[in-house]
């Protein structure tokens, strides 16, 4: 199998399944007081610290979770804040995680426009939330979270950034966006699934949604998920060496582009006017259904996407290319790749290969109609 789908999850390395087994085999709860309970706490600090390290955030503020949708819904329920401002191109777990919620207004690429957030938080003297991710799942367009979180601190206003994609794809650091809460997922930097983290900067605080046993200092009660965790930190460790590996994804992703461009000329990459991540390719053929892309380069053993993996397994019309203006149909052609480090250039060549030829057929089949 060539696996290009690596914002949905990315492969575990050896190392990392390692510490999670030695983590399962230790006995103890964290929160109990005898050796073998403090000897998995021990693991779980450990973890902590490097996790923190990898945003170069403080430890102590660094709140596992069971995943980014736990942590994205901590920070906008747990914020206090009565009212929260999006963009339209958030992940469904920021967009679906207050009833009520303020658009922020994007351009034909996704970026959100600074000038609507100005524009709502001077409208109003309530404390607000708002909430903007790092890059984008689907098309890997980066946002300017510090600029925009510059504009929400002028008005008193808390700033929240989904970072989860961002891991040694992009540099970046807690105080380099300026961001008050910052979300990240085990899955997408190698780690095991379940598991996130929600990271607070100095000073701010978060009420807690699950009450219980007061664990993660009061704000996630539950036994910690000992096993995940030690696996997130393992991940983090190892993010300066993913990074390092960052611009040879670019050349690969842009030698795919010019390829794809040079043999369908009407084929539409979806962000690629901006700043994106170097790994990730959002390509439209109008009226070549995205559904029958993906399961064709499935048959022939070759794992893509069409947007971000959902619960029902099935392939739907984008909201994110939507909120860039795109038509029903446009937003239904559009597949997602995203290289993995350990993508190499055969996988490319293959993948084109099965991919070309498979729009081929379906233009002849459409002329021949």
């Amino acid at each position: 199998m060539i696996y290009l789908d690596c914002n949905a999850s990315a492969p575990i390395s050896d190392q990392v399944m390692e510490a999670v087994g030695h983590a399962m085999r230790t006995t103890g709860n964290p929160s109990s007081v005898h050796s073998d309970g403090r000897a998995a706490r021990a693991l779980v600090e450990g973890a902590r610290g490097a996790v923190a390290q990898m945003v170069g955030a403080a430890a102590q503020n660094v709140i596992f979770t069971s995943g980014a949708t736990e942590a994205n819904n901590l920070a906008i329920s747990g914020s206090g804040r009565k009212r929260v401002v999006v963009s339209p191109v958030e992940h469904p777990s920021v967009l679906q995680a207050r009833s009520e919620t303020e658009m922020l207004a994007v351009d034909e690429n996704g970026v959100v426009i600074p000038g609507s957030l100005e524009t709502l938080l001077e409208g109003s003297d309530e404390t607000a939330l708002v909430s903007v991710m790092l890059a984008n799942n689907e098309t890997g367009v980066v946002q300017p979270i510090a600029d925009l979180a510059d504009i929400a601190h002028r008005y008193g206003a808390f700033f929240h950034c989904d970072a989860v994609q961002a891991p040694g794809r992009l540099s970046f650091s807690m105080s380099s966006l300026r961001v008050d809460m910052l979300t990240l997922s085990a899955h997408k930097i190698g780690g095991p699934r379940g598991v996130g983290a929600l990271i607070l900067a100095p000073e701010v605080e978060v009420d807690g949604m699950i009450k219980g046993g007061g664990q993660e200092r009061r704000r996630r009660s539950g036994t910690e998920n000992v096993g995940a965790i030690v696996g997130f930190g393992e991940a983090a460790k190892r993010i300066s060496k993913t990074l390092d590996g960052a611009t040879r994804l670019r050349s690969l992703r842009d030698e795919l582009e010019l390829r794809v461009l040079a043999t369908v000329p009407e084929a539409i990459i979806y962000g690629a006017r901006v700043n994106r991540l170097p790994n990730t390719s959002n390509i439209g053929v109008v009226g070549v259904s995205a559904e029958t892309q993906v399961i064709a380069m499935d048959m022939a053993g070759i794992a893509i996407s069409a947007g971000s993996a959902c619960s029902s397994g099935k392939v739907t019309s984008s909201h994110v290319l939507r909120a860039m203006g795109l038509s029903e149909v446009a937003a239904q052609s559009a597949i997602r790749i995203s290289l993995c480090p350990e993508t190499t250039k055969s996988d490319i060549d293959h993948f084109l290969n099965v991919w070309l030829s498979h729009i081929k057929a379906v233009k002849d089949r459409t002329k021949a109609a």
